[in-house]
């Protein structure tokens, strides 16, 4: 037997940051502030939220760069919900709704290893190169959270996004559209019957993006994967690692061994409270995604830190 293949280092480490990036949507105190801010209903929340740093956007941006959903579902959302509050009343909320909700899911955590791994995410957010890359851009470019627990989150939503523009990039680069992503990551491992409502897609669009994959031979005719999908999605996947694998590039020795001790058992709480996010994706795959056990770590002391320099604050 095989030993299997070794792990990319961007996408361990995004194994890591996505579950802590997700209390903004799931958690009680991230819809508390939503809904304090004026977005009652989850999906007001979730697309106001992420769209914020970009302004007050109509849907099409947003469409073309959340890629994955309906357009009338993202179309029901924007612009509207910009008449209940502005996105700068949304960015405060979904900043003090996160914080607050690491803040009671981490109480029993050692507090210099939050702050050290807000730190080292951090560090990672002033070492990225953000060309082409929107969302990331945007949420890099706004201040950072006093509070560390907000900074946690703020560092974990721009390394999310930094990759997520990313994916999307290779997803188009393979030729791929907005329903068609979902319809092969149905046929690989995820549940249609939760992901297709999650997306807004209809029967119709779903059916014909899955005959257009057929035809394309990335699926058979009874919906299976064939092994060029298979292939095609591998090198999906592989161009999403390389593609946020920069920001991880030329760190010192044992800092990513550092990073990754402190991550580990604050990620093992948050998808513990939470096995499915609000894009329908089980934030520990069947496939890709291992759990990941808390560990026992020596207690990690947060470095001496300069005052932060205003030209890193991106």
């Amino acid at each position: 037997m095989s030993d299997p293949a070794p792990v990319h280092p961007a996408r361990a480490l995004w194994r890591l940051f996505e579950p802590v990036y997700a209390v903004t949507f799931l958690q009680p105190e991230s819809r508390a502030a939503f809904e304090a801010a004026g977005l009652d209903g989850g999906w007001r929340g979730y697309f106001a939220g992420r769209s914020a740093p970009l302004g007050a956007v109509d849907a099409p941006p947003v469409i073309a760069a959340f890629f994955s959903f309906a357009p009338a579902t993202v179309e029901r959302a924007l612009p509207q919900v910009w008449t209940h509050a502005s996105p700068e009343r949304v960015l405060t909320a979904r900043t003090e709704g996160s914080s607050a909700a690491l803040a009671r899911l981490l109480a029993a955590v050692e507090p210099g290893r939050i702050e050290a791994a807000a730190d080292a995410l951090e560090g990672a957010v002033d070492r990225l190169d953000c060309a082409g890359r929107v969302l990331a851009a945007a949420n890099a470019a706004l201040p950072r959270p006093a509070d560390v627990h907000g900074r946690l989150w703020q560092a974990a939503a721009v390394l999310r996004e930094h990759r997520g523009d990313g994916h999307v990039a290779a997803l188009v680069a393979a030729g791929l559209d907005g329903c068609e992503a979902p319809v092969l990551h149905c046929a690989l491992d995820a549940d249609r019957e939760v992901l297709q409502p999650m997306r807004g897609w209809t029967d119709e669009e779903w059916e014909a993006a899955a005959a257009r994959l057929v035809e394309r031979g990335w699926l058979t005719a009874r919906g299976a994967v064939t092994e060029l999908g298979r292939s095609r999605h591998r090198s999906v996947e592989a161009a999403t690692d390389l593609a946020a694998g920069r920001a991880w590039e030329g760190l010192p020795d044992g800092e990513l061994d550092r990073l990754t001790a402190a991550l580990r058992p604050i990620a093992a709480i948050c998808r513990e409270r939470m096995p499915v996010n609000p894009l329908a994706m089980p934030l520990v795959s069947p496939l890709s995604v291992p759990p990941v056990e808390p560990v026992a770590v020596p207690p990690v002391s947060p470095p001496a830190m300069a005052p932060a320099d205003p030209r890193n604050q991106r």
